[in-house]
């Protein structure tokens, strides 16, 4: 069983109702460990994030917390990381978002949604129709992307145009 996340429709349902308590998930993303990370933050960075060559973010940082992958992947050090917002202001698609550096002590929080009783938790917590648990894997061509072995995206990824 794995949980899937359609991120578009959960940002439709953070637009209808903004103030609504949405459940959060954090994890520990890979092998170099820079603080948790949310669910929503992995998923922008990973498919929504432009990818600049010339990473604006990244070079307005005062605290150096923001470095790319070899793959162009964006990853914030939470423990440097000074929530000025300063990469918020100056990215050119809005890719970064504000709410990334809020800590909401009353979410109910995940740590890494690998049991199957948290993440029928995480469905009955989020908005209606926005998280399913479902028996299938990635499908790129439905948008259905694999973030970690139990959960599963749907996002439409940004993709650069040939030149």
């Amino acid at each position: 069983m794995k949980l899937l996340i359609d991120m578009i429709k959960l940002r439709e349902a953070m637009v209808r109702d903004p103030g609504q308590l949405l459940p959060e998930a954090y994890f520990y993303p890979g092998p170099i460990i820079n603080g948790l990370k949310s669910v929503r933050e992995l998923v922008t960075f990973r498919f929504t994030c432009r990818k600049c060559e010339e990473a604006p973010c990244i070079a307005v940082c005062p605290a150096d917390a923001l470095e790319k992958d070899m793959e162009g992947v964006i990853s914030r050090h939470t423990n440097l990381c000074i929530s000025c917002k300063s990469c918020v202001t100056i990215c050119p698609f809005g890719t970064m978002m504000s709410d990334f550096f809020k800590h909401h002590c009353d979410k109910a929080l995940f740590h890494d949604l690998r049991d199957d009783d948290d993440l029928r938790r995480f469905v009955a917590l989020s908005p209606p129709g926005t998280v399913s648990m479902v028996e299938t894997d990635e499908l790129p061509g439905e948008f259905i992307f694999r973030l970690n072995e139990k959960v599963l995206v749907r996002e439409y990824p940004y993709v650069a145009e040939k030149e």
